[in-house]
């Protein structure tokens, strides 16, 4: 994706109010206008550095995040201390991108059709209910509708779904319909996806093949995946005594269980 024209000179001497987050979209805030909007795509990641190129990594990282070859924007800032650092953006497939938006980020054409956040009280299992209501899509495709949930990826359904004990293949709607067990269903549900994305962060985030932190180190929250990336292991429920197995929807892999999501 091309850069938004004199974007350099656009942001020079500028002064960040806020950072924020909708979905897979980041928002700086910038004094006077206009504010940035990121999003990583595939690859995408920024590494913070100071201003003589020390960092402070984990115990793990990637080698590539100190590959200067696919720095594409580097961001030099300065604190209110005075500290200097930089903040680069690395993208090796050249997904991610950055444009402006001339007023609040939330109504830009990007964000303004994203649905509700995962995080938080409001996803609960009566706004769950309302979002799957009448739809006959499989179960997994709606949480990944970014229209009804925004920010749900592949790893985090997949997870959620287990906890809930709810196959991926199972329509949509079935967890909306009148009674205690759909009730149940979805307010189980909501809470699965609210803990996995906890345990998810607290984890530092799922390190497959390009995720890191900003300081370069690794996520260990692949290490407690359930079904994700587990074809064939023994599901980790107690008295489950089934396996895990890999489906295709809508060209992407689904890990699930068959004995004990249903």
């Amino acid at each position: 994706f091309p850069f938004p024209e004199k974007f350099a000179q656009r942001l020079a001497g500028k002064t960040i109010t806020a950072l924020g987050r909708r979905a897979k979209y980041l928002t700086m805030d910038l004094e006077g206008g206009p504010a940035l909007i990121c999003h990583l795509g595939m690859s995408g990641s920024f590494r913070i550095e100071t201003a003589d190129g020390s960092d402070m990594p984990g115990i793990f990282r990637h080698d590539r995040s100190k590959s200067s070859n696919h720095d594409h924007v580097v961001f030099h800032v300065v604190s209110p201390a005075g500290t200097r650092s930089r903040v680069i953006f690395n993208d090796p497939r050249r997904f991610g991108f950055m444009l402006f938006a001339e007023g609040l980020p939330d109504v830009h054409p990007m964000l303004a059709g994203l649905g509700v956040e995962p995080t938080g009280n409001t996803l609960d299992g009566a706004l769950l209910s309302s979002l799957m209501k009448g739809r006959r899509s499989p179960l997994k495709a709606a949480l990944l509708d970014q229209r009804l949930i925004a920010g749900l990826g592949n790893i985090y359904v997949s997870e959620a779904l287990w906890r809930a004990g709810l196959s991926p293949l199972r329509e949509a709607g079935t967890i909306a319909r009148p009674g205690k067990k759909a009730q149940a269903q979805s307010e189980h549900l909501a809470q699965a996806i609210r803990s996995v994305i906890s345990d998810a962060i607290a984890a530092g985030g799922s390190s497959l093949r390009d995720y890191m932190q900003t300081d370069g180190s690794l996520g260990y929250f692949q290490h407690a995946f359930a079904v994700y990336d587990r074809e064939g292991e023994a599901c980790s429920k107690p008295s489950c005594g089934g396996h895990i197995e890999r489906i295709v929807q809508s060209g992407r892999s689904t890990f699930y269980c068959r004995t004990c999501q249903r």
